[in-house]
């Protein structure tokens, strides 16, 4: 009989492409990794790997494998989600969760007090990535569940496997000393009214710089970006200098201080927030439980 732990490794060595970038995946080494695909490969009697330069690629019985592995995990999944059934769906064990940082401050952070209270037999386990990698622990069975958002406007390719849940709206909010110029202004924030004025945002290539440069689609002058900083809590430290301003999402924000303040935009760039998990768990009890408490923050 093919061994659960040996079809697992199969399914990541054919996702990441080399036994290295699975084993990283799968918390093991390498040569554990290695054993067990061929453990595998005698309890089928046949390859399923094949070198490919420095990677492996599927021989066409692995192929058929790994074709036919997601039925086995839902399978799987459901005995588990009928025990826990028997014990009257009650949260209970690890839930091993998934996410991107700003969703770890302000939307699974905030539950975690609350969960311990109402459901004392769960642990949840959280670990950041960026959402592209959250689908992919949850499809490939490394992770139970993932907080994600769009990126522009655009959803990441949600696996067949998977179903999800629009959890939260986040907005991007300018913030400013209480002293800046633009602190005095009433109302919301047009285009016209940023230029000029010296920034921090986050680096080319995330999310809330894409945000940033939108904001000046529409004005003449470049924007003076003083700082390329990704970490918010440190945007908000250059802010609070006086010499700066920022984009910066509410999930991101943490509480400002009598120095700060928040300014909304007239055109607010936002992204939405989904929660994924595999379709087989769809009745947990523990992620019915985290996601009945992520509601929104503000």
């Amino acid at each position: 009989m093919i061994e659960v732990g040996a079809l697992r490794a199969l399914r990541s060595v054919a996702a990441l492409g080399t036994l290295a970038r699975a084993a990283d995946e799968l918390g093991f080494t390498a040569s554990a990794v290695s054993q067990q695909i061929k453990r595998l490969e005698r309890q089928v009697g046949v390859p399923v790997l094949a070198p490919a330069g420095r990677g492996v690629v599927l021989t066409p019985a692995g192929q058929a494998i790994v074709d036919s592995a997601p039925e086995v995990f839902q399978a799987l999944e459901r005995c588990a989600e009928a025990a826990q059934s028997v014990s009257e769906g009650a949260p209970r064990g690890i839930l091993r969760v998934v996410a991107f940082s700003t969703a770890i401050r302000g939307l699974l952070a905030p539950t975690l007090p609350r969960l311990s209270t109402r459901c004392p037999d769960l642990r949840v386990h959280i670990t950041e990535q960026d959402p592209d990698q959250a689908l992919h622990s949850v499809d490939a069975g490394t992770a139970d569940l993932a907080l994600v958002h769009d990126a522009d406007g655009l959803p990441a390719p949600l696996p067949p496997s998977l179903t999800q849940r629009h959890l939260h709206t986040d907005v991007g909010d300018v913030v400013m000393s209480r002293t800046h110029p633009l602190a005095r202004l009433d109302g919301p924030l047009a285009g016209a009214d940023l230029a000029g004025h010296a920034w921090v945002t986050s680096p080319p290539g995330s999310v809330c710089h894409q945000w940033f440069r939108r904001l000046f689609a529409d004005v003449a002058e470049d924007p003076d970006v003083r700082h390329l900083i990704d970490d918010f809590a440190t945007q908000l430290s250059l802010v609070a200098s006086g010499n700066v301003i920022a984009l910066i999402p509410r999930l991101a924000r943490p509480p400002l201080g009598e120095g700060l303040v928040a300014r909304p935009l007239r055109r607010q760039p936002k992204r939405e927030v989904h929660a994924a998990w595999r379709r087989s768990a769809n009745a947990s009890p523990a992620i019915q439980a985290v996601l009945a408490e992520c509601r929104d923050p503000h």
